[in-house]
């Protein structure tokens, strides 16, 4: 062995092949800040998220809809003017509509390979941190169930897509005031600019994008368009992690500025 000393008979990543260092790691910094960092703020979003999604209630202050429950596809949804609301599951569906449709970005999320290596990291120690060995004593990667379910993720690519659009409406929508005129723009109106703007950056800044765009090609010089726009959805892919934090944060803030309004805490400032 490259140490000079006598294998391991564990198994796993301690196993008989893997060099037999006596100490778990080597590392001398505080390298269990950034997978707790990492948990603590998965689990905020999703404690916070959990608590919205089954609240079915203050999701819609005019002209403003929460993002997780848009597009609102029941017939127990809050009438929207003018807003992404059909009813397409009728009255049998007794339980909050953002069920119905927070699945399609959840699954987006959770099959992301950035995502996939954070809670990977924060929550299962598989492996805990770079150069730190992982406590689990067989590793088999996403090749069987449910982890091989990841392959799904250019799937919830493609639903991702409409979810986006459709939240792209709901922000040309917040030019309305409460009355639901045009020309006006609030507090709430930039909130939704800034989110949707980090949603469609962290959505094509995906590696699947990336690789549809230009993955499959042989020949750049033979498809120019598809060779730029490759580009710039590689400088996004560079911002990947950064994009996919700001983006949780700007939809659950979006989520909470519509809920405080929708509650009566304040009412929504206008610039115009």
């Amino acid at each position: 062995m490259a140490t000079g000393t006598e294998p391991h008979t564990d198994t796993g990543v301690r196993g008989a092949t893997r060099a037999a260092i006596a100490t778990r790691h080597l590392r001398t910094d505080r390298w269990w800040l950034a997978p707790a960092a990492t948990a603590a703020g998965l689990l905020a979003f999703i404690v916070y998220s959990t608590w919205r999604a089954f609240a079915n209630s203050d999701y819609y202050a005019a002209p403003y809809v929460s993002p997780f429950y848009s597009p609102c596809l029941a017939e127990n949804c809050v009438p929207m003017k003018g807003g992404p609301n059909w009813e397409i599951f009728g009255s049998w569906w007794g339980l909050s509509p953002a069920l119905l449709i927070l699945i399609f970005p959840l699954g987006f999320r959770l099959t992301c390979y950035y995502y996939r290596k954070a809670y990977y990291r924060g929550f299962w120690a598989s492996p805990p941190a770079c150069a730190v060995a992982e406590p689990h004593a067989k590793y088999t990667g996403e090749t069987r169930f449910p982890l091989i379910l990841q392959n799904m993720h250019r799937y919830f690519f493609y639903a991702a897509l409409p979810v986006a659009v459709i939240l792209t409406y709901d922000t040309v929508l917040a030019f309305r005031d409460e009355t639901y005129a045009w020309g006006h723009m609030g507090l709430g109106t930039l909130v939704f600019l800034v989110n949707i703007v980090l949603i469609w950056a962290y959505t094509l800044s995906c590696h699947s994008c990336r690789h549809i765009i230009g993955g499959r090609l042989r020949h750049f010089s033979k498809h120019p368009v598809r060779y730029r726009l490759w580009g710039f959805v590689g400088r996004l892919n560079e911002r990947h992690m950064l994009l996919a934090w700001a983006s949780l944060i700007s939809v659950a803030l979006a989520d909470f500025y519509v809920y405080l309004l929708a509650s009566g805490a304040f009412a929504d400032p206008r610039f115009f």
